[in-house]
């Protein structure tokens, strides 16, 4: 498909809504300045410079759809905390709907911070808690979905395994979107593949391709992806591009990046893009050569960051 083609794809993202069920997750980011180490110990000082927070995990999912234009809602658990209370401020600036969002007690709001100084990424400190959640908020998220999805042009499992996701609540939700001819696209960590049998499309990494059929060819651990699902198969690769599976079809998209300086959410970006391009009428291929492009815009970008619909115009027109 030709430049101005895909460009009216985008144009078409705008009200488009897009369900994003998942783990929220608080990213920080502290930055500053090293020109010493410390006495108590061989480590850096970093002298803070700046500081900010933004959405993560299936929030920056959510966060990606608003920047490029579509209306996201976010479905998932915040801990009754300051972290919890920062996310859901972000979401409202973000024009980010959380009427699917429960706020309680039962879990902390998970925090990933990083300190970075000189460009360098020196740490990252996680707060989370990996339990499941129970019976009772499985059941509100599923009946959730259940009364909006025929509002939502398509829906999205963003799963890092922090405890949202379970197999009952991902078998409930296909078999939901399937019914109601709903596109469903699935982004997790491999201990929770085989929960996502009949999904639309499936987005895993190499290595986490690798690591859930334990191929190192990249075209037979994709195949068996399909096999093993039913389902298309996406798999990211980094600088390497992308590589698609769709029925009896594979596809390698080279990567769009020129200057990869963070892959912080990347594969967010990817599905966000995906999704909307769906939901606008496009092909599979020509959604993953969009996300493509978007990613390969926001791995140029400092943490979890987001792509414009402007920026993503811009960079099919001329790299298209």
């Amino acid at each position: 498909m030709n430049p101005a083609s895909l460009i009216k794809i985008v144009d078409d993202f705008n009200g488009k809504k897009i369900g994003v069920i998942g783990d929220l997750i608080l990213d920080k980011y502290i930055f500053g300045d090293v020109d010493r180490i410390s006495p108590e110990a061989p480590i850096p000082v970093v002298l803070v410079s700046d500081e900010f927070s933004t959405p993560g995990g299936a929030g920056n999912v959510a966060n990606n759809i608003a920047a490029l234009g579509g209306t996201a809602y976010i479905v998932g658990l915040l801990g009754g905390d300051e972290a919890g209370e920062q996310l859901l401020q972000k979401f409202s600036e973000r024009g980010i709907d959380t009427t699917g969002v429960i706020q309680n007690n039962q879990k902390p709001t998970t925090q990933k911070m990083r300190v970075i100084a000189r460009s360098q990424h020196l740490v990252r400190i996680d707060k989370e808690s990996n339990d499941y959640i129970d019976k009772r908020i499985e059941g509100r998220i599923v009946n959730f979905i259940n009364e909006n999805i025929d509002s939502w042009d398509a829906l999205v499992i963003s799963d890092y395994a922090k405890g949202l996701v379970t197999k009952i609540m991902v078998q409930k939700i296909i078999n939901i979107s399937n019914r109601r001819n709903k596109c469903i696209i699935g982004d997790t960590k491999p201990i929770h593949v085989p929960y996502f049998k009949n999904v639309y499309l499936l987005t895993p990494n190499l290595k986490e391709s690798r690591e859930i059929t334990g191929m190192t060819d990249i075209k037979k651990a994709g195949k068996k992806i399909q096999r093993q699902l039913s389902c298309n198969v996406l798999i990211t690769q980094g600088v390497q591009g992308m590589t698609l599976f769709e029925g009896n079809k594979v596809y390698h998209f080279p990567a769009k990046g020129k200057e990869v300086f963070d892959v912080t959410g990347a594969g967010d970006t990817v599905v966000a893009g995906i999704a909307l391009s769906l939901a606008s009428g496009a092909n599979l291929e020509n959604a993953t050569i969009i996300a493509n492009h978007a990613a390969g815009i926001v791995v140029g970008k400092v943490g979890t960051a987001t792509v414009s619909v402007e920026e993503l115009k811009e960079d099919l027109k001329n790299n298209g």
